[in-house]
């Protein structure tokens, strides 16, 4: 069942990173003034991305796979999960990012502020996602 296997451990890996993201980066983050804030997001959004783009589209390939091979319904909803933060960045997330990414660092202020605030409040909810579909991938690998 290497298939599952390999879904879990890269969905644990999303998680993990959506998690430290959200409760440890973000919440450091903003505790910096309103041109720093946006100074340091935007570096880190941009290396972020990559990893959990990635991390998100496998998960959701190998569950599939995972699934295809088992025909256990935990996996095939585990990569639901996995890939439903695509469309939960696109639809959510992503309109906030193209905001904070026009903003001029000396035209921080108010508005990047309120924005990166709801960045966080809407990346925890990624990090739920991460995490249901880890618990899922865990208990199929663990009922097989």
């Amino acid at each position: 069942m290497a298939f599952g296997i390999l879904a879990l451990v890269t969905a644990a890996l999303f998680s993990g990173a959506a998690f430290y993201v959200s409760f440890a980066e973000h919440p450091a983050r903003s505790e910096l003034d309103d041109r720093a804030q946006l100074q340091q997001w935007k570096p880190s959004y941009k290396r972020g991305a990559i990893m959990q783009g990635t991390l998100a589209t496998l998960g959701f390939v190998l569950g599939v796979a995972a699934w295809w091979q088992s025909r256990d319904e935990l996996y095939i909803v585990g990569a639901i999960l996995m890939g439903a933060n695509w469309a939960y960045t696109a639809l959510m997330i992503m309109p906030v990012n193209t905001e904070l990414k026009s903003i001029a660092l000396d035209d921080a202020g108010e508005d990047s502020h309120t924005l990166l605030r709801r960045w966080g409040k809407l990346h925890v909810k990624r990090a739920m996602l991460g995490i249901g579909a880890t618990a899922l991938f865990m208990w199929a690998s663990l009922s097989s």
